[in-house]
């Protein structure tokens, strides 16, 4: 799906929501830049997996995707692969943006990190997927924090989909980011965060230091930095016009 036209820019999702309701508060931004919103496999109407959604599978499609140059923003288990990708063909990336990879791997030995990593291998994939989504977001959810929304029942397709999609991926704990490969890059980029979790800020933090990137926190929306929309927006597009 292509929103807008100028400057490419490549969005990829994360886990569960698929590419337009991940990026949907980003389309203003159609307006000067040409967005190539990507539904990862087992997404929407792509093909599926080969085996299961992997991180891995999904940057060689997007290191294809960037064709002769883009810039290129990643979400979540979408970073991932986004990392992955950069480090496969850094000659066609202009910039690299990522919202809040869960590459717990980068701390591994944290308590808190491997208690997620522990808690998502233990989840029950044998239930519906309703139940299986309530109980993803609870492992990367701070306790004490506000509950989230209710979610619906039964859950719009699209939604299903994604958690189904989810269900069986590999796990993104066996992410191993290719620091040494993205160190020899010269591309600006950008790690951001939502400010909502001590885990999720000690791995961009450790990707800021790693990798020398540009770092922001914009908080609100949690671990979905880009549904802030226009704080999110007005960030992007000025490390974007700046790279």
């Amino acid at each position: 799906m292509v929103w807008g036209s100028g400057q490419r820019v490549v969005l990829v999702h994360g886990s569960v929501f698929n590419g337009p309701l991940t990026w949907r508060e980003q389309r203003p931004l159609g307006e000067h830049w040409r967005l190539d919103v990507l539904n990862r496999r087992g997404y929407g109407n792509s093909p599926p997996p080969a085996v299961r959604s992997d991180f891995e599978e999904d940057a060689r499609d997007i290191a294809t995707l960037l064709g002769d140059g883009a810039h290129l923003v990643g979400h979540s288990y979408g970073a991932i692969g986004a990392l992955y990708a950069a480090a496969l063909r850094p000659q066609a990336v202009r910039s690299l943006v990522v919202n809040e990879p869960p590459a717990f791997r980068l701390l591994h030995g944290d308590p808190a990190a491997d208690a997620i990593v522990a808690a998502q291998a233990a989840l029950n994939r044998d239930v519906e997927p309703r139940a299986f989504l309530e109980a993803f977001v609870k492992t990367i959810t701070v306790p004490g924090a506000p509950p989230a929304r209710p979610l619906p029942d039964p859950l719009p397709p699209p939604l299903e989909q994604g958690v189904r999609t989810t269900m069986a991926a590999r796990p993104q704990g066996e992410a191993e980011i290719p620091l040494d490969a993205l160190r020899r890059t010269t591309f600006p980029k950008l790690v951001t965060s939502g400010g909502h979790h001590p885990v999720f800020e000690a791995i961009c933090d450790v990707l800021c230091r790693e990798l020398k990137t540009e770092r922001a926190i914009i908080r609100g929306a949690g671990h979905n930095v880009q549904f802030t929309g226009t704080p999110f927006n007005e960030h992007l597009e000025a490390f974007l016009k700046s790279a």
